[in-house]
């Protein structure tokens, strides 16, 4: 199961107690303070792991806190820092504060890192109070409280390929044909309800990150259908591929899916609708498809590559020419 979007509540741990000691030996009867100093508190941290593909086992848990740190000892001992709880999350999440609003990191590496709760500082003890107006102090700080807020995560997929089409364009069919990616493949419209991402081959030695996102409707920059959940994730992919069903079974005629769709991108943001796409007719399968996609390529004054993804023709010519593009 896919998700998205999350919100936690984090909390650093709280520092160690400074001590409050004298030292005490056979010769030394009344010894000057050797109270130690307490370990700072453990702090939350969100680490990006590429192994991790959704929010949804890190969303089960509400709260997420760190280790306290340990009270100081005699004889000038400090004590031990409190461990740090380590929270890994998709490559591609943003971490927004709830409160405040703003963004606060956007881990898009592998290995990227963001402390989102610190831990308190650990209290003095009594010998770092010791002065020579002051050589007996009976006082030591108590640890400090660690930071807490409330954080809303979000996923936004990192592909250097996106699909993009009305329900039904044969994207799923695509992806599952290019990778071992497994989508859910079905003759009825969102069968895609959580974006897919597969890892294609493109000659010998290159590979393409393809994401299977999930069908665009009329209205969807405003929100409708799938709406802002799909589009954030096109934002994230460098080239997009636009699918459109040119069979005998499309159940929207071509050029009214290019209008809908790159109506849409537009809609929802300029940016968008200026990143580097190819057009692509999808399950071109006879003559009737084949006099489809040369009106579309007619009518979108552009070119318009031809596949079949169930039988395998100008794949491969696809992937060729996406990687082109993702390079360039």
């Amino acid at each position: 199961m896919f998700r998205d979007e999350c919100e936690l509540h984090v909390r650093g741990g709280r520092g160690g107690d400074g001590a409050v000691s004298f030292r005490r030996e056979k010769f030394a009867p009344f010894g000057g303070p050797d109270g130690g100093t307490g370990g700072d508190g453990g702090s939350v941290v969100l680490c990006a792991n590429a192994s991790v593909n959704s929010l949804l086992r890190v969303g089960r848990r509400p709260l997420y806190e760190a280790e306290n740190g340990c009270a100081g000892g005699p004889r000038n001992r400090s004590g031990a820092k409190g461990a740090d709880r380590v929270v890994e999350v998709p490559v591609g999440t943003q971490i927004h504060d709830v409160e405040r609003g703003h963004l606060l990191r956007d881990l898009v590496r592998d290995g990227d890192r963001c402390v989102v709760a610190a831990g308190g500082r650990g209290g003095r003890g009594n010998k770092s109070f010791a002065s020579a107006v002051q050589q007996a102090p009976r006082r030591a700080e108590s640890g400090g409280e660690g930071e807490q807020r409330r954080i809303r995560l979000e996923l936004k997929l990192i592909a250097e390929v996106g699909l993009v089409g009305l329900p039904n364009a044969g994207k799923s069919t695509f992806l599952a044909t290019v990778s071992q990616a497994t989508p859910k493949i079905a003759d009825y419209p969102f069968t895609t309800l959580a974006p897919e991402v597969g890892i294609a081959a493109v000659g010998d030695s290159e590979t393409l990150v393809v994401a299977d996102l999930p069908g665009l409707i009329e209205g969807a920059a405003g929100g409708a259908g799938l709406g802002h959940r799909f589009l954030k994730h096109v934002e994230r992919c460098a080239v997009l591929l636009h699918l459109i069903d040119v069979s005998a079974e499309a159940s929207v005629p071509p050029l009214e899916a290019l209008r809908v769709v790159e109506g849409e991108l537009a809609g929802y943001s300029p940016a968008l609708a200026a990143r580097p796409r190819l057009l692509v007719a999808t399950k071109c399968e006879d003559e009737a498809a084949e006099e489809c996609a040369r009106q579309l390529e007619r009518e979108a004054l552009r070119p318009v590559a031809r596949i079949s993804a169930v039988a395998g023709t100008g794949v491969a010519e696809l992937l060729a020419a996406a990687l082109r593009l993702v390079r360039a």
